[in-house]
């Protein structure tokens, strides 16, 4: 496995940010991809079977545009919503768009029709794309959209306490193990080549469909946006209703079913309180034993006490 470096002037030590909110196309490209991935069949393998069922017809042009499995650039957008995400792909510059498709396509055979429209901007080659790109949401991301939501708001925070305490160095190495930060080059462990940002900046976008290394964005006059795993390490699934005939409930208990299933992203006592509807001294008595079980651990700053689900109880809730 090779190492990917990243080159920081002084101008971009300033320049660097966390994504504030979740992506959707970057996030769909980055399931698309898992998808195909032939690794993680334990923690993946269940996840990719029934989203390959889900995903319908309509979404299987995407799969012309990686013929190589390497994605054309002009599909590297980000976009606070789905609708922004796509139009900024459809305002891609001609010339990029024909010079990206004849790169993914080079040694790989002709190209599909509705691609070869697309190359010459052509209305159908873009309305395929779009009706594509919107198929593949709707199977893969809406239903999740709200747990990926939240697992970017703990992931934030998370990133937000890491550069508070320890700096910049600490808060990029956290996001990687394994990775180096000696002031002006970050080493992953994972991926291959060099990024140089020259002043441009760096967004770090986590992203919580892919566990393989870092998937980089990096457009000429644009912050390089560095996508990388995060989250529990497992795919983000629909949160099923609670109620008396749920499973889980049957075992731990309609209580303590309720209060992990209240944990997408840590909460402090009192919040899973009133999330659940309980006295805030139930509230403790059910974590201390779903603690002792290893299904939620706890950790205190200053007078505020946190409490977050484990991997086992995201698996346990699937």
């Amino acid at each position: 496995m090779g190492l990917l470096r990243v080159r920081f002037t002084a101008e971009d030590l300033a320049r660097v940010r966390c994504a504030p909110r979740p992506s959707p196309v970057p996030e769909l490209h980055a399931a698309l991809l898992m998808l195909g991935a032939p690794h993680e069949g334990l923690l993946f393998g269940r996840w990719r079977a029934r989203t390959a069922r889900a995903l319908p017809a309509g979404a299987g042009p995407l799969a012309d545009l990686v013929p190589g499995g390497s994605a054309p650039a002009f599909l590297d957008v980000l976009g606070g919503t789905r609708q922004e995400g796509f139009a900024e792909i459809r305002a891609a510059a001609p010339e990029l768009v024909r010079s990206e498709l004849a790169r993914v396509y080079a040694g790989h055979g002709p190209a599909p029709a509705w691609v070869r429209s697309l190359h010459a901007g052509g209305a159908e080659g873009w309305r395929t794309l779009g009706d594509a790109q919107r198929a593949a949401y709707g199977a893969v991301l809406a239903p999740v959209w709200g747990r990926v939501q939240d697992l970017h708001r703990a992931e934030f925070a998370r990133h937000a306490v890491a550069l508070a305490e320890g700096g910049l160095g600490a808060a990029l190495t956290a996001l990687a193990p394994g990775s180096r930060f000696d002031g002006a080059v970050w080493t992953w462990p994972a991926g291959s080549g060099e990024v140089r940002l020259g002043g441009r900046g760096l967004v770090l976008l986590p992203t919580f469909h892919w566990r393989g290394g870092p998937l980089v964005q990096d457009r000429p006059g644009r912050p390089v946006v560095l996508a990388y795993p995060a989250g529990p390490g497992l795919p983000p699934a629909p949160e099923a209703p609670d109620g008396p005939g749920e499973p889980l409930a049957g075992v731990l208990g309609p209580t303590r079913a309720a209060v992990l299933r209240a944990l997408p992203a840590p909460r402090t006592t009192t919040e899973l309180a009133r999330a659940v509807g309980v006295s805030a001294a139930t509230v403790s008595a059910h974590t201390a034993a779903l603690r002792a079980a290893g299904l939620l651990t706890t950790t205190r700053t200053g007078r505020s006490v946190h409490h977050a689900r484990t991997t086992v109880a995201d698996l346990l809730l699937r």
